[in-house]
């Protein structure tokens, strides 16, 4: 028995090590596609009546979903969100637009955040410190592009969203989309208020990322804090509903 229990232990420090050197030489990047579904988001507008929820729901049908192609590049110890491209375009190819400002920096190793944000008709640059949510883990699993993830769950006391996440074991960094990091695995898939937005893996590869996961030599924009840029998305959201506006419209869900 005591002979067992010395290889069991040995073995599940050569399975840990495995993983650490693993994890340091793991960088690559990862295109996500990221689906809107406006008839949901106007249901959940506290302004609308029943009826007029449900004209918005006929009148969408099922030609509410706005796709985008996003991109995250990762190292162990950072990350860059973006878009794919900085020029949307249409389904059918008929109409394109520029995209806004949209990057969301990460170092994991300084703690550290960046944050360049068009929204409200101006660009904010957002730096401080990096505070992961408060993820609770759960006895859930799902394939998702071929890595069985587990999945966590926090919430958005801002916006008032309920955020599932599933996130990879095989890829041990702590990234992901949109502003959600801080899990033992690559976040692979982000489910914002059960299917109002969702990002979904769609292409992993493990290469060297070189110099696209660094921040910009120049960036302009105002400057705030995490607790100025919380404080303007809560006045902003308190204001357009007492207006009965979209919040949403002008910045990002």
């Amino acid at each position: 028995m005591l002979i067992l229990k010395t290889y069991l232990l040995l073995f599940l420090a050569i399975l840990s090590g495995i993983n650490e050197v693993f994890a340091q030489q793991m960088e690559g990047t990862v295109t996500y596609e990221r689906i809107y579904r406006w008839s949901r988001i106007y249901s959940r507008l506290d302004y609308l009546s029943q009826e007029e929820k449900d004209r918005i729901k006929l009148t969408w049908g099922n030609d509410d979903e706005n796709k985008t192609n996003m991109k995250l590049f990762f190292t162990p110890t950072r990350s860059k969100y973006s878009y794919e491209s900085e020029q949307g375009v249409s389904d059918d190819g008929r109409y394109s637009w520029r995209q806004d400002e949209f990057q969301i920096f990460r170092d994991f190793e300084q703690e550290k955040k960046t944050e360049l944000i068009e929204m409200l008709g101006k660009t904010y640059i957002i730096e401080d410190s990096l505070q992961a949510p408060k993820w609770k883990v759960m006895n859930q699993i799902k394939d998702v592009n071929g890595h069985v993830c587990m999945l966590a769950v926090t919430e958005d006391t801002i916006k008032k969203q309920q955020v599932k996440a599933w996130f990879a074991h095989d890829l041990p960094v702590p990234a992901g989309p949109e502003q959600y990091f801080g899990l033992p695995g690559l976040i692979m898939e982000l489910d914002i208020n059960d299917g109002d937005v969702v990002i979904t893996a769609i292409k992993v590869e493990l290469k060297p990322v070189g110099e696209e996961i660094n921040l910009p030599k120049k960036m302009k924009g105002r400057k705030l804090t995490d607790k100025a840029y919380r404080d303007l998305i809560n006045t902003h959201i308190k204001d357009s509903m007492k207006a009965h506006r979209n919040p949403y419209w002008s910045m990002p869900y």
